[in-house]
């Protein structure tokens, strides 16, 4: 066997014979570790060149040479064109987030405006992009700029609000009922027909042209309109046209910057120091800034600036509606023909990147720079003050369980049941190592019969996580699963259907202490008094007395519910405001008569019958 140069994969990694293999095509590789896991996701317009270049030489990278001494093994996935490469590079970073690839804070999280494709659109703020033909306007990292955004849609046009599928059949038979927004004119009526869907689209049109920056039809829209209502003398509506003019102008006017050319185009920037960096995206229409976005880099120090733009723009115009058919770039991007090509192919037009090197053109990649800069600033001023508040318990836990980002927050899961009846599950919170309460939440299991700790895990993960996801709340830096491998391999398998594989996940089992992570049959090798395992089992133990606190209150009740059903005239309400105030059968036996009357709704007559019956 022959001996290899030191920092090389193993001589028997399975690698070696797969790279005798490679198809001299374009196509995406993947590179995976001993234990399986993908750490790194890379694109290749010849996948034999691109990967054999990793083996030869020495890396004059630190990062680089790390990566090429975990490599184990390799799998590749040829592409039609170069063009398709670059899109599936991005969507399966997106999805695996391995851990030698540049890390993008990129805008899985960020919300967009969404059109729907109805006879009737809908218009609102959404975190998920759902390919149904509907039009998806973002994304915003700026929540300020979002909300500015919609407030002016609403205050101008009467889009509907309501959640209805409005069909003709049931405009027909009268199916949905105008609600408020029709009688204070914020709605035209389409779930009663008293609008048509060409007037409805030309509203939404004039939607499109407003999120895409051009007021122009608007406001000519509404001037019109306005003097029209002023010379039929139907002031109340000329008044409200003038005020929805007012409201476009003045938004209008808040996009300061102005171009001569009046062309819309897009400005990328980027500042970088050390290993983290932030891109800058000024997005100009009609010749005015309507706007900008932040992204934010880390691990970059093994990558040039042309590839992190290149990723960015990925990121940026995958599932955005509208790309100016000209880019500013700050560099030149990493295989720029192919990224020229995906954009014209995102667009249905040529689309250009362009280097500024002199003129306003300059100028404007001169301010994305300046608002990049203060960004990166910013977030290296955030990186220490957390570095400053975390307490050593949570960088410990960071470090035994290898972690990209320390677990702040943790949500800790235990169920509980009586006999296989009766079972809830409780979630707790931890920040910073201590019980955030307010965020601690209670779950009846609804869908599981009998004792199944492992269904029931998965009910209430997927009960919680569907609902973080689509109401956009706080994720967990880890989540912590009170049971062994089953009960942690039910609740991975759930975070992996909802799309939130990111988020770590662990299991502590309760008789020796263990800790297992997902795809590892056997248990960490942490010591039982380690920091880390003193915090996750602080966290389990809260998570398993909230569990049995509520578990007992609800069969408390139930037990009291049970001896009051057979009094008769005491119906629900009455057991309601007897257990309310009493809390236990025991303090309703040793109450008198006198203070069971005194609950509004019960009689003298009724309080003697409910103290015999209790006797």
């Amino acid at each position: 066997m022959t001996t290899r140069r030191p920092g090389l994969p193993a001589d028997d990694a399975p690698v070696w014979e797969k790279l005798k293999r490679l198809p001299v095509s374009p196509g995406v590789y993947f590179y995976k570790n001993q234990q399986g896991k993908i750490i790194y996701i890379g694109k290749a317009k010849v996948l034999r060149n691109r990967v054999r270049s990793y083996f030869v030489g020495t890396p004059d990278r630190p990062k680089t040479a790390m990566l090429v001494a975990r490599i184990w093994d390799l799998e590749t996935i040829v592409t039609r064109s170069d063009v398709d490469a670059l899109l599936t590079e991005a969507n399966l970073i997106k999805e695996h987030r391995p851990k030698y690839n540049v890390d993008l804070r990129d805008d899985r999280s960020f919300p967009y405006i969404r059109i729907t494709k109805e006879d009737f659109p809908q218009v609102f703020v959404t975190r998920d992009i759902i390919k149904d033909g509907s039009i998806y306007y973002g994304p915003y990292t700026n929540v300020k700029s979002l909300r500015a955004s919609l407030a002016v849609i609403r205050n101008i046009f009467t889009i509907r609000s309501c959640k209805y599928t409005i069909t003709d059949d049931a405009i027909a038979k009268n199916k949905i009922q105008l609600c408020l927004d029709y009688h204070i004119k914020r709605c035209d009526g389409p779930c009663q027909g008293l609008i048509q869907k060409a007037d409805y689209r030309e509203m939404i049109d004039r939607v499109e042209s407003f999120l895409k920056g051009d007021t122009g039809p608007v406001e000519s829209w509404l001037e019109q309109h306005m003097q029209e209502s002023s010379q039929s003398l139907a002031f109340e509506d000329a008044a409200r046209y003038r005020d929805q003019l007012t409201a476009v102008r003045t938004y209008a006017a808040k996009q300061r910057l102005k171009t001569s050319d009046f062309y819309d185009r897009d400005v990328i920037a980027l500042a970088r120091q050390e290993n983290l960096a932030a891109g800058m995206l000024l997005r100009i229409r009609s010749g005015k800034l309507i706007g900008k976005e932040h992204f934010f880099f880390k691990n970059t120090d093994d990558q040039e600036n042309g590839a992190l733009v290149g990723q960015l723009m990925t990121n940026l115009y995958t599932d955005t509606i509208y790309i100016p058919k000209e880019i500013l770039v700050p560099c030149e991007v990493e295989d720029q023909d192919i990224v020229e090509k995906w954009l014209a192919v995102q667009a249905g037009y040529k689309v250009s990147l362009h280097l500024p090197k002199i003129g306003e053109k300059r100028d404007l990649q001169q301010l994305a720079e300046r608002n990049a800069e203060l960004m990166l600033a910013e977030l290296i001023a955030q990186q220490k003050l957390k570095v400053e508040f975390i307490p050593k318990m949570v960088r410990a836990l960071q470090d035994d369980l290898q972690l990209p980002a320390a677990p702040r927050r943790i949500d800790g899961f235990d169920i509980s049941h009586l006999g296989g009846t009766e079972t809830v599950a409780s979630m707790v919170c931890f920040m910073d190592a201590k019980p955030a309460k307010k965020e601690y939440r209670k779950f009846q299991i609804k869908t599981v019969e009998g004792i199944d700790d492992f269904a029931s895990m998965r009910e209430v993960i997927h009960r919680r996580y569907s609902r973080v996801k689509a109401e956009a709340l706080s994720e967990p830096d880890l989540i912590l699963i009170d049971g062994g491998k089953g009960q942690l391999s039910a609740a991975k398998g759930v975070l992996d259907q909802l799309g939130l594989s990111h988020i770590p996940i662990l299991g502590l089992a309760k008789r020796l202490e263990e800790v297992f992570l997902p795809g590892n049959s056997d248990a960490l090798n942490l010591p039982k008094t380690s920091p880390s395992v003193i915090l996750l089992r602080r966290i389990r133990d809260e998570a398993h007395r909230f569990a049995i606190t509520f578990q007992r209150k609800r069969r408390g009740k139930r037990m009291v519910m049970s001896a009051l059903d057979t009094i008769e005239g005491i119906g629900p309400k009455r057991r309601l405001a007897l257990i309310q105030h009493f809390q236990s059968v025991t303090r309703i036996k040793n109450a008198t008569v006198e203070e069971i009357e005194a609950i509004p709704g019960i009689s003298h007559a009724q309080a003697e019958r409910i103290k015999n019956a209790l006797a």
